[in-house]
């Protein structure tokens, strides 16, 4: 058969393009295992806050406390969860 035409799935999160062929090497790779510490290692996601797992809260804001905290992290070069877990602790009283 000459000239067999490519079949696509699609393309990776990279990119690439998923054909057969690299479908098969996928294959291979996870069938000769992998290094489980190496593939945690390289992980990737947000840091950790504290000491524990961080929760995720949710607030409604009116449209002018959005826009004050929006300047204040700009102002600041933080991000808006950064302001108010600082906003938060100082009214707590906990450093």
């Amino acid at each position: 058969m000459a000239n067999k035409e490519q079949r696509s799935y699609g393309k990776t999160i990279s990119g690439e393009e998923l054909t057969d062929e690299l479908i098969e090497k996928y294959v291979e790779e996870a069938e000769e295992g992998f290094d489980v510490d190496e593939i945690l290692e390289r992980r990737k996601g947000r840091p950790p806050i504290g000491r524990g797992p961080a929760s995720v809260e949710s607030v409604r804001l009116d449209p002018e406390l959005k826009q004050a905290l929006d300047e204040r992290a700009e102002r600041d070069e933080e991000t808006t969860s950064s302001v108010i877990r600082k906003a938060l602790r100082s009214y707590l009283g906990n450093s």
